[in-house]
């Protein structure tokens, strides 16, 4: 097992790991954990009560964060005419089609989303080997392929967030940065998990929101109670 640093240590020894933290201490304790030079991410990662292994119980869906995510997203759309132009006008950074692919067939990978129109999907294919394990392929359940450019494009600058949760039923997502104090990360972590709760499949048997857990990029997780995150939801609704 690595071995801690002091900084790391002296957080955690703050931290009871065997107790599940309302959410309001939670935030207040991963926030803490951030003791590095730099503007640490906020993370989250909650344990679902589904089999990702049947298709009616898989999660996957996105959400757009009230306070965004303090990440700059370079967006790629494949697009032509005036869907091309209507994307650059709203902030796409980059724009066009056969062009972008045989850059990306060349190693070039400098953008962080991709959205395409429809009739762009047969040119997009082509890439698919290379865009689709790092998931970076347009999706329609996801919204990024689509007719309507310039609202997605703002959507996904201004703070969307794509999630889908892993095989062994775990959601992981960054939810901001630790320069955004308390009241904008609580924000950020309501709108993500209302989304989560509005998405528990139909064949779900049992606990749905199993646990959760908050932490800074270097910083110890920190247990919220689920219970908790629930009613704090029903209040605000």
């Amino acid at each position: 097992m690595a071995k801690r640093g002091k900084n790391y240590r002296k957080v955690a020894e703050e931290i009871d790991k065997s107790k599940m933290y309302n959410l309001d201490e939670g935030i207040e304790l991963a926030l803490k954990g951030d003791y590095s030079k730099f503007d640490e991410s906020v993370d989250i990662a909650i344990r679902l009560g589904v089999d990702p292994r049947h298709a009616d119980q898989m999660v996957r869906s996105s959400v757009v964060l009230p306070n965004g995510t303090g990440k700059e997203i370079r967006v790629l759309v494949f697009a032509k005419g005036e869907k091309e132009k209507e994307a650059l006008d709203a902030g796409a950074d980059y724009a066009g089609g056969d062009e972008f692919v045989e850059k990306i067939k060349g190693g070039w990978l400098e953008f962080d989303r991709t959205i395409a129109t429809p009739d762009m999907m047969a040119t997009v294919g082509k890439i698919g080997r290379i865009l689709g394990p790092r998931n970076l392929m347009p999706n329609a359940k996801l919204g990024t392929v689509t007719f309507d450019i310039e609202r997605v494009v703002k959507e996904v600058k201004s703070g969307k967030v794509d999630f889908k949760v892993d095989k062994a039923g775990i959601i992981h997502a960054m939810l901001g940065k630790s320069s955004f104090g308390f009241q904008k990360v609580k924000e950020n972590v309501l709108a993500f998990l209302d989304k989560i709760i509005q998405l528990k499949p139909s064949t779900s048997k049992g606990v749905y929101l199993k646990s959760i857990s908050l932490s800074t990029t270097m910083g110890p997780g920190v247990k919220v109670d689920p219970l908790d995150v629930r009613n704090v939801i029903k209040q605000q609704s």
